[in-house]
């Protein structure tokens, strides 16, 4: 898959077949446009298993996380998104909150969230690794592609 490809001209060869989210979600990080097979996590307010994935070798791999939309506490934030950059991993999609908002805008990574908060989430290791996700109206599956650019996210067809 050509990274150059973009989400229109995707959904233009796919139609329906593709997943697209409507959510609207900011960039993050210098990489504007990513590509990647998904790893999900259902994790609410609590980003201690999202650290201990950055921490695998990210083989240009894509991190889906849902935070259940919460904006109240940041799910990823610079330190984190540094290692994940230096792991080799794509980039992170999170329905929910990053911070170090100024700090993330120079890390060689794409980060994609509905905005930012100060506050840090809790560690209590609660939630859920490589179970189907949806959000925004579109099915994040562990293993397809995903693919974002300047117009949005979506997943390619099986």
């Amino acid at each position: 898959m050509n990274i150059f490809t973009g989400t229109s001209d995707l959904f233009d060869t796919y139609g329906d077949q593709l997943e697209t989210c409507a959510t609207q979600l900011r960039s993050y990080g210098t990489h504007t446009r990513f590509t990647g097979k998904i790893v999900t996590l259902r994790s609410f307010e609590d980003n201690l298993l999202l650290k201990d994935l950055i921490r695998e070798p990210g083989e240009g791999r894509v991190i889906v996380v849902d935070s259940g939309a919460s904006l109240r506490v940041a799910m990823l934030g610079d330190n984190m998104a540094r290692l994940a950059a230096d792991n080799d991993w794509a980039g992170v999609v999170v329905n929910g909150a990053v911070r170090d908002v100024t700090a993330l805008a120079n890390l060689p990574i794409g980060i994609r969230a509905l905005g930012s908060n100060p506050r840090r989430s809790r560690k209590d290791g609660v939630g859920h690794v490589g179970e189907t996700l949806s959000f925004g109206g579109a099915v994040f599956t562990p293993g397809r592609q995903l693919v974002a650019d300047e117009d949005g996210v979506v997943v390619l067809p099986a």
